[in-house]
């Protein structure tokens, strides 16, 4: 990702909107889908900044990787101990077999070989182990959004079910979510393109605008992993470790 991206995250990761009610959501879809064991160990790839820590923390101990060295110091600051570097797909020195849950929220999308990277986060999980991806949905809605997050794709739900399928892995689930917002998100990304003026820049909404954003999406927890959602601005798989 550019710079600006990881300085947007630190600066707005326990504000936005988008991160808070995301948290809820990826907290209610770990409960009800995987309900880790006590003292669960848990590692979250591609961290970022550390934001999702404290929310993984509730569910077992957690570890950590992140690449980019300052967010990785802020992920280290919030977690209190190391965060490991190991980049995808060799994951080197990341312990095989030690996980009970394994996380990674919006990052294979960055991986230029998918299949290898979910082959790679297989060998980590103990059996029975469970992987939870997030993913950007509909390659129709590519945008400059995706140039500076260095995306490499976005998924359908067809392609996200072929690459777990093709994986060591058993596929649980797959669906979408941030779906109430879909029509909004559609509406804006289709006026920016034709005006020519995609704003790549996150910007924290004015308070009362972040509070309804932020209520609406969290409104999916209640939802996720009990009913299927319509089409959303993003995808969720969930895997086992057979």
């Amino acid at each position: 990702m550019e710079r600006s991206v990881y300085d947007q995250m630190a600066e707005y990761d326990q504000k936005h909107w988008w991160y808070r009610a995301r948290r809820e959501v990826l907290a209610a879809l770990i409960e009800r889908m995987v309900n880790p064991p006590k003292g669960a160990h848990i590692l979250e790839i591609g961290c970022g900044t550390g934001h999702n820590l404290p929310m993984l923390g509730q569910f077992g101990n957690v570890e950590a990787l992140e690449l980019d060295e300052q967010a990785r110091s802020i992920a280290e600051g919030r977690l209190g101990r190391s965060v490991m570097s190991a980049p995808l797909p060799e994951l080197a020195g990341v312990p095989e077999g030690s996980f009970d849950l394994v996380g990674a929220f919006d990052v294979i999308e960055h991986i230029d070989d998918d299949q290898a990277a979910i082959a790679s986060i297989a060998k980590l999980l103990k059996p029975g182990g469970r992987f939870i991806m997030t993913v950007p949905a509909h390659q129709w809605m590519w945008s400059a959004h995706d140039v500076v997050n260095h995306h490499k794709r976005r998924y359908s739900k067809r392609r996200l079910k072929k690459l777990i399928e093709a994986s060591p892995l058993k596929l649980e689930r797959v669906g979408y979510f941030n779906s109430l917002l879909f029509p909004v998100a559609v509406a804006e990304r289709l006026s920016s393109k034709l005006r020519g003026k995609e704003d790549v820049d996150l910007k924290l909404p004015p308070a009362a605008l972040n509070a309804a954003l932020e209520k609406s999406f969290a409104a999916e927890r209640h939802l996720i992993a009990r009913l299927p959602l319509p089409p959303g601005l993003s995808l969720f798989a969930v895997a086992s470790a057979t």
